[in-house]
């Protein structure tokens, strides 16, 4: 199983990214050792996060993320939250 994830980071953007291990992937990033993206953005905080069959079309859903707007993306966050609150 893998998954696809967005997290909010400290400066109020997104980032998006894919695992096979969600919680330690998150808990990485969160202690500075993850991409170079979030690491001068900390914390972050996962806002979002979907499973996906395995990592070929985990690459692939989170490319059509990055594809995304970022209001697009924060209403992909929010329409989730309404079926499934954190």
């Amino acid at each position: 199983m893998y998954w696809v994830y967005i997290l909010q980071c400290g400066d109020g953007t997104l980032y998006t990214g894919s695992t096979n291990d969600l919680p330690a992937r998150v808990a990485v990033h969160n202690k500075g050792k993850g991409a170079k993206y979030t690491r001068s953005r900390l914390p972050v905080t996962l806002v979002y996060s979907e499973p996906v069959a395995d990592r070929s079309q985990a690459l692939k859903r989170e490319y059509a993320i990055k594809q995304l707007s970022r209001a697009d993306k924060i209403a992909l966050v929010q329409s989730t939250r309404a079926k499934h609150p954190l």
